[in-house]
């Protein structure tokens, strides 16, 4: 299989030189020397309303890690429960415990990065669910003995577990081992069910897709969007959003709601464990944005789908 590109017919610019310039600080730029812990906020999830999905929720469980629950039913996007990424520790323990999930109808990994696709959170899971992954994935749960697998294209869609699926595209790449760079895709989900609709983006840079997305998979009434792993910039620009792009990409998508991820859980970059969701606040608020289409989740919390956006 020829190794997978991105819309713009880009790949993975940085190989192992460039990985040493940043870690080594060779390179000019904004210098940041920030600990690898912090107190993010956190709250006792809901369990009676999650173990029941009682309402349409979004409950974020740390990182990427989101339970969807829509209609009654629920599902995992990029589940991590793990305490430790090879040498990166987890920033305090997931907001829900693996024993805590309600029964999981349907698990959406976005690509194969280790802090999106742990194969010990995988296996914890079970044969149970439905794994729908990205096209060149399948055959690496298969081996896993989680057979329910479902590959998908970008714009491909499915029906599992009483959702409608749909894999739309991001700017990014994959790799898992040493010589399998771009040989399965990555992206983004919207998931919808009962009169509802959400999207996850995955990883994602900046590109120009987020508007195409919102036209062909909206209307979009959560968008869970990144905000952390975005420094130095001249790195990351192009593989990770900051907190500034992420408010366009929200504006682009014409989604209702926005939903931060993607920061406080690992310390993968150079930025303040906390300066995510500061930065995000001030550009919000110079750019006139309503503060109650805002979410900045608590580490557990969830935020409910079926209740006006709070003030």
């Amino acid at each position: 299989m020829p190794p997978f590109r991105n819309l713009d017919g880009s790949r993975n610019p940085h190989g192992l030189r460039t990985v040493l310039k940043w870690k080594l600080g060779l390179h000019e730029g904004r210098k940041i020397r920030a600990a690898a812990r912090a107190e993010v906020p956190r709250v006792q999830p809901d369990l009676a309303a999650v173990q029941t999905a009682a309402h349409p929720a979004l409950t974020w469980i740390g990182h990427a890690s989101y339970l969807v629950q829509l209609g009654g039913r629920s599902l995992l996007v990029d589940p991590v429960f793990s305490m430790r990424l090879a040498v990166v520790p987890r920033n305090g323990p997931p907001g829900l415990a693996r024993a805590e999930l309600p029964p999981i109808d349907v698990v959406c990994v976005t690509h194969n990065h280790r802090d999106h696709m742990d194969e010990a959170s995988l296996r914890a899971l079970g044969p149970e669910p439905v794994y729908v992954v990205p096209r060149g994935l399948g055959a690496w749960f298969r081996r896993a003995r989680l057979p329910r697998v479902v590959e998908l294209d970008w714009w491909q869609g499915c029906e599992a577990g009483g959702f409608e699926i749909t894999f739309v595209p991001s700017q990014h790449w994959s790799r898992r081992g040493l010589f399998d760079e771009n040989t399965s895709l990555w992206g983004g989900y919207v998931i919808a069910r009962d009169g509802l609709r959400v999207y996850h983006s995955g990883d994602t840079a900046w590109f120009d897709g987020f508007t195409e997305i919102g036209r062909r998979a909206g209307p979009i009434d959560a968008a869970m969007l990144p905000i952390g792993a975005y420094e130095p910039r001249w790195f990351m620009r192009t593989q990770h959003i900051d907190p500034i792009e992420a408010i366009a990409a929200f504006r682009d998508l014409g989604a209702r709601r926005f939903v931060a991820m993607h920061w406080g859980t690992f310390k993968l970059t150079d930025e303040d464990l906390l300066e995510p969701p500061a930065m995000l606040v001030e550009h919000w608020d110079q750019q006139g944005l309503p503060t109650a289409r805002r979410e900045i989740p608590a580490i557990g919390q969830s935020v409910r789908l079926d209740r006006e956006p709070s003030s």
